[in-house]
């Protein structure tokens, strides 16, 4: 594969999310031409003249919409983030019987008009809802996947940076498993610049991560969203720059390395179910590192992952 020349997004629902989608891709130039869809005529139409007005600003990215299917036509990336929105107090997988009913729906439509087309799913509970776009589809596994943990893992190399002293760029942990409350760090591969993170030593002469420190860092990375939500409503900036990175390394053909959620095939005893693991994510979509190891304990809870969310799946069949 190779970088996609004259490319196309679309992005499947204008509201909070999906805006921020467009308007992080717009700035960030991810791509040629960005194009927002909804069933809200008017909504969308605002939106979309909203950001068309300061196109002397982003560059050479350009941006249409609309209520019409046939404004997705001939994409190369399409990013769903329609659906019914969390509300506060409400967990993830509340939300998956009305989702994956827009998703079934949806589909086999955007599909019929970008047959090439890669899918991402923002749509939460995002992991269900790649599997049940996956199956819709027919689709090869690596064109349909979600945007798993990229964000969780942004805001994990966020709070440890500035307990380290050091750039995010300099982190190197990742969140995997669900993205949701069972989600947690690959400590065991967590590291800063070389050095494992349990041996760094601040620079600012604080005292060095400890177990119990790094547990209650991964707690407030998996409650990060309520918080957010419960203060302003929803959270749609820092998903949309995620989503925005995604698509690069799609239409660039990057091969980035990026904790996607595809669904597994014997990935560590897991088959059939989507969960957020390292992937090389290009122009041909995402693919699981299968060489990416796990303590024990790591194990027990990716499979504790795997189990609460197939049970959500099931009922959704």
């Amino acid at each position: 594969m190779s970088v996609i020349e004259n490319s196309k997004l679309t992005v499947v629902g204008a509201g909070a999310v999906g805006s921020s989608v467009a308007y992080a891709a717009l700035i960030r130039e991810s791509a040629r031409h960005v194009a927002l869809y909804d069933i809200a005529a008017a909504r969308v139409e605002a939106e979309v003249l909203d950001l068309a007005h300061g196109s002397q600003f982003t560059g050479t990215s350009d941006i249409i919409g609309g209520a019409d299917l046939d404004v997705t036509r001939d994409s190369h990336v399409i990013v769903i983030t329609a659906g019914a929105a969390q509300k506060p107090g409400q967990t993830r997988t509340d939300l998956a019987g009305i989702n994956a009913g827009i998703l079934r729906s949806l589909v086999p439509s955007l599909l019929e008009r970008s047959p090439d087309a890669v899918f991402v799913i923002v749509t939460n509970p995002a992991d269900v809802m790649a599997v049940v776009a996956q199956e819709v589809s027919g689709l090869p596994r690596e064109r349909v996947f979600s945007s798993g943990t990229v964000l969780d893992t942004s805001r994990l190399r966020w709070k440890i940076a500035q307990r380290a002293g050091v750039s995010i760029s300099s982190v190197h942990a990742y969140i995997v498993g669900e993205h949701g409350d069972t989600e947690f760090p690959l400590w065991s591969h967590a590291t800063i610049g070389t050095v494992p993170i349990l041996e760094w030593q601040p620079l600012d002469g604080q005292p060095k991560f400890t177990v119990e420190e790094l547990d209650q860092i991964a707690i407030d990375v998996r409650d990060a969203a309520y918080k957010v939500i419960q203060g302003k409503g929803a959270t749609n900036y820092a998903i949309g720059l995620s989503g925005a990175r995604i698509v690069e390394a799609i239409l660039e053909d990057e091969h980035a390395v990026m904790p996607v959620s595809t669904v597994l095939e014997d990935f560590h005893g897991v088959s059939g179910m989507a969960l957020s693991v390292p992937c090389v994510v290009s122009a041909a979509g995402a693919v699981p590192i299968r060489e990416t190891s796990f303590s024990d304990h790591e194990l027990e809870l990716f499979h504790h992952s795997a189990d609460a969310l197939r049970e959500v799946a099931d009922a959704l069949r």
